[in-house]
């Protein structure tokens, strides 16, 4: 899976509002808060079966209520198509449990 040019990942992070560029490599970022550390479990298991599935795995830490996500393609050097679908997978996942 070939690294997306810069104008797609643009396109792609119009449609990922939430999500950023790292500062300091290629990949995209997030930080989630949920209502507590259960439901910010529940996230993460409901993506590590997701990423699984997809064969491509996220880079993410956990601390309490708040899990905080690097999307990158480490075969590609930069993010790729995975990324991307990882990261709307874990927008719909989060829906549920999440702090506003």
């Amino acid at each position: 899976m070939a690294k997306l040019t810069i104008e797609e990942l643009k396109a792609a992070l119009k449609r990922l509002p939430d999500w950023d560029l790292a500062r300091d490599r290629e990949a995209i970022v997030r930080k989630f808060q949920f209502v507590d550390f259960d439901a910010a479990f529940a996230f993460m298991t409901r993506c590590a079966l997701m990423a699984a599935k997809m064969d491509h795995h996220p880079e993410w830490s956990n601390v309490y209520n708040k899990v905080e996500v690097a999307l990158t393609t480490h075969d590609e050097g930069g993010v790729t198509r995975k990324d991307v679908d990882l990261a709307a997978a874990m927008d719909g996942y989060a829906i549920v449990g999440q702090k506003r």
